[in-house]
């Protein structure tokens, strides 16, 4: 019989499941993903850091892991929590289980449990603090004693320490420019998902990661095209160094916000955030798109929200989210600038957004034309 563990909350609930992964504890704000498939892109997704995720389909690992489908080097969830975990994958390409993955890197596992009431319970009551561990007492204590995942700025552990090119521009319409370069552009990394350069060096362009507290001066000064402002972890609140070097190139250069960066940009020209009741994470999340009416299926990893009566003059609410009306995307009418809550990128989740890219694309053109 698989060794015991327990998913404790900060409610004081405990639900009995069995380890998987590495054995020890772990803490963190304890969330839900519906995604159905994908688990290896969630896992190495960067927004998840300092979070223990909740899957809320109830079969995971019946793929496998395999080499392609990182989203970052490293796993970055602190805890994975699931229903049933599968040790005999069935595809080609996999080359190791899920819980040998999780174990190779040190990240507790909790199957067994039920996940359904885990995800009513944060739909009724909220995100809370959560712990894995051996005993539900000992549990308990440890999350009395751990700070609180709003507190903690999680865009310093995931960010790159050192800037890097990406790859090679693999041609499209960025490279299309006659005699001049391609489209260089710069992207903050405050958690980003290797599959934004993916996207961009498909279309041509040639693509630089900088560290998230970059300045605005030595930003402009790699003469960029544009700058993309990424995804990532925790409260944009505490992330005022990025937000103040955010508000400095605005205007100077074209930029795109995804996600934290969609909220970084909005900070920047004034706006406000708040944290949403239990989020959005999962592939399947309906945004419409105002200026025409049609509705997106949109990747969603996030807690927080943009204000949109905090909106200052000139930035307009592009896009709404059909399920709580909350904003999913801005423009302004004057500087070159766009953003949107959701996941251009996807991985996992549908490809339906991927054009926002190419629009990228067409701004940059524009304003170096």
């Amino acid at each position: 019989m698989p060794n015991e563990a327990y998913l404790v909350l900060e409610d004081g609930s405990a639900h009995r499941g069995y380890w998987f992964g590495a054995a020890g504890d772990a803490v963190g704000e304890v969330v839900f993903n519906t995604t159905m498939t994908g688990y290896q892109e969630v896992l190495t997704d960067p927004s998840y850091a300092g979070q223990l995720v909740t899957l809320t389909y109830p079969l995971v690992g019946n793929y496998g892991i395999n080499g392609v489908d990182f989203e970052s080097r490293r796993i970055q969830v602190s805890g994975l929590i699931v229903r049933e975990h599968c040790d005999t994958p069935s595809h080609g390409s996999s080359e190791r289980t899920i819980h040998e993955f999780l174990e190779s890197q040190g990240i507790p596992g909790i199957s067994g449990v039920d996940t359904r009431a885990i995800t009513r319970r944060l739909r009724s009551q909220g995100v809370m603090m959560g712990v894995i561990a051996a005993d539900p007492g000992v549990g308990l204590a440890r999350l009395e004693g751990a700070p609180s995942y709003d507190d903690l700025d999680h865009v310093r552990s995931v960010t790159t320490a050192e800037g890097y090119d990406w790859g090679r521009a693999v041609g499209g319409d960025g490279a299309q420019n006659g005699a001049e370069r391609p489209l260089r552009v710069l992207v903050t990394d405050c958690g980003l998902k290797y599959n934004i350069l993916r996207e961009l060096t498909r279309r041509g362009c040639e693509v630089r990661v900088v560290p998230a507290d970059t300045t605005a001066e030595e930003l402009l000064s790699l003469e960029p095209s544009g700058v993309l402002l990424s995804p990532g972890p925790g409260d944009p609140k505490l992330l005022d160094y990025v937000v103040e070097n955010a508000r400095r190139i605005l205007g100077r250069t074209p930029v795109m916000g995804i996600c934290l960066g969609h909220q970084i940009v909005a900070r920047a020209l004034g706006a406000e955030t708040f944290k949403l009741k239990f989020g959005h994470r999962g592939g399947n999340h309906p945004v419409r798109d105002l200026s025409d009416g049609r509705v997106y299926i949109t990747a969603q990893n996030h807690g927080y929200a943009v204000r949109a009566d905090s909106l200052p003059p000139g930035l307009d609410v592009s896009h709404i989210n059909l399920n709580d009306d909350t904003v999913e995307g801005l423009t302004h009418r004057e500087l070159p600038v766009f953003t949107i809550q959701y996941h251009s990128e996807a991985s996992p989740g549908p490809r339906d957004n991927e054009y926002l890219f190419d629009r990228f694309l067409r701004m940059m053109e524009d304003f170096r034309g």
